[in-house]
């Protein structure tokens, strides 16, 4: 990972260890930076606040299986709305498709459609939506430069790992639906999956906005949910500790988060068996 990263670990009461790799692009931990699709564990942990219950109506669309997404020419809407485009501007390009109803398919438009004709957030521009998600789950650092919901946060490791700090204490409904829910988000499990920027030989689960790292072979079952330009969020699966790996590559990709996992979830293997680990693959315990 040419860009360097900075790494962090820690419990309910805060950081215990913390380092920097430095590279071309090294952020700090303080440092604010697009942190792509780690954006959905944030919405998702707010529509639980916002609603006081899972609603049944709601898990499809967290869940990747609504069939609400984004097609093939809108294709940038996936990155990126519009600079000046409302919640529901940039949802008035989701569509349903009949593919994609009840099976796995990873797109923004879910999140999009959900927070515009669900939430009652159409109205809102980026300014007015950090505000509103900072009322349901704290401030931070958290801004939205652009409305969409599944990949427009931004962030810094500090911000993010006060997040997972309270998720930890038990201050969401999140907190204990980590996991639940849960559908294969991997051709490695799913027949029916359309799209999904998991590895096609890892087995993952995908839940309420969040991944569960499940695969029978390299898997720990921890919760994470990686992002396009390396950032790279969990909490372990005992929700003992949480993680941050905070990087910003040079170009989005779905598999710079994939490459940020399977770097975070090495130094998780090394942290909770105190072992060092000398493996590019992972041995979790069981």
């Amino acid at each position: 990972m040419p860009e360097g990263f900075y790494w962090e670990i820690g419990d309910r009461n805060g950081a215990r260890s913390s380092g920097t790799v430095s590279g071309s692009n090294t952020p700090t931990a303080s440092q604010v930076i697009p942190i792509a699709s780690s954006s959905k564990w944030v919405y998702s942990t707010y529509v639980l606040q916002k609603s006081g219950s899972v609603r049944l109506a709601d898990v499809p669309f967290l869940s990747f299986t609504s069939g609400y997404v984004f097609p093939p020419l809108k294709a940038a809407k996936e990155v990126v709305c519009g600079l000046t485009e409302t919640v529901g501007q940039c949802a008035a390009d989701v569509i349903q498709s009949p593919a994609a109803s009840g099976n796995f398919y990873y797109s923004a438009g879910h999140f999009q459609y959900h927070a515009a004709n669900i939430m009652g957030l159409g109205s809102l521009g980026a300014l007015s939506l950090t505000t509103e998600i900072a009322s349901q789950i704290g401030a931070f650092d958290f801004a939205y430069l652009q409305t969409n919901l599944a990949g427009g946060l931004n962030a810094s490791a500090n911000g993010y790992g006060a997040f997972l700090r309270r998720m930890l204490r038990g201050d969401y409904l999140m907190s204990s639906q980590l996991g639940s829910h849960k559908v294969c988000g991997s051709a490695a499990c799913a027949a029916g999956l359309v799209l999904s920027p998991a590895p096609s030989n890892e087995a993952w689960n995908y839940s309420l906005g969040h991944w569960v790292e499940d695969d029978p072979t390299l898997g720990d079952h921890a919760f994470s949910s990686a992002g396009a330009l390396g950032f790279y969020p969990w909490i372990d699966s005992s929700k003992t500790w949480y993680g941050v790996l905070a990087r910003r590559a040079s170009a989005p990709g779905g598999n710079q988060g994939v490459v940020s996992l399977n770097c975070g979830r090495l130094i998780r293997q090394a942290w909770v068996t105190g072992v060092t680990v000398t493996d590019t693959t992972p041995t979790p315990p069981r």
